[in-house]
């Protein structure tokens, strides 16, 4: 699988952290306990989904695959440079007409009202996420270790300290990736 260089991750080598960081950074030694025959298993910080790299060959030849290939340049309707996408949109008439007869047209009102809920949700939305993420994250590496269902009924609550309390006894590289995850799903005060 290619993957951003870029991309943050967390691998781990059963319960013990083998490397956290940029993918490009971290690939070093996820080959390198690869090749000493350990299992590895590799999580995107952003997701908590497990990342499947292929680490066979020597490093060279996994970075080689790692790294994702150009993207040819398309051409199609739109703004290319900008990003734009043109898509169908239903709508009712009476919608239509509000937009219409908003300042700079139908295409800037849509963009307006999408970032205003976007700006909305942020934090609610980053707190989910980071719930989310860290949920997957527990389910595939602690699950088996004491205080997993503790932990993971405190993590939908918006309990901190007893979430913390939970994990304090999990293995270190766990127990800190796992505060690391969820520490998005209490900053906005939401829990």
């Amino acid at each position: 699988m290619t993957v951003p260089t870029d991309q943050l991750l967390f691998a781990f080598a059963g319960c013990r952290l083998i490397a956290r960081g940029l993918a490009a950074e971290a690939l070093a030694a996820l080959h390198a306990a690869a090749s000493a025959g350990e299992t590895v298993l590799v999580f995107d910080a952003a997701t908590g989904r497990v990342v499947d790299l292929d680490l066979r060959g020597d490093l060279s030849e996994a970075l080689g695959r790692l790294i994702p290939p150009p993207e040819a340049e398309r051409r199609g309707p739109g703004r290319p440079r900008l990003g734009v996408t043109a898509r169908e949109v239903t709508l009712l008439p009476r919608h239509w007409e509000w937009l219409s007869a908003q300042p700079g047209g139908t295409s800037v009102a849509l963009r307006k009202l999408v970032e205003s809920a976007l700006r909305e949700a942020e934090g609610p939305d980053r707190a989910r996420k980071a719930k989310e993420a860290t949920y997957r994250f527990m389910t595939a590496l602690a699950g088996d270790l004491p205080g997993y269902e503790e932990a993971t009924r405190m993590l939908f609550a918006g309990d901190w300290t007893a979430f913390d309390a939970a994990v304090e006894g999990w293995p270190d590289g766990v127990r800190e990736t796992a505060r690391e995850m969820a520490a998005g799903a209490w900053r906005n005060g939401t829990g």
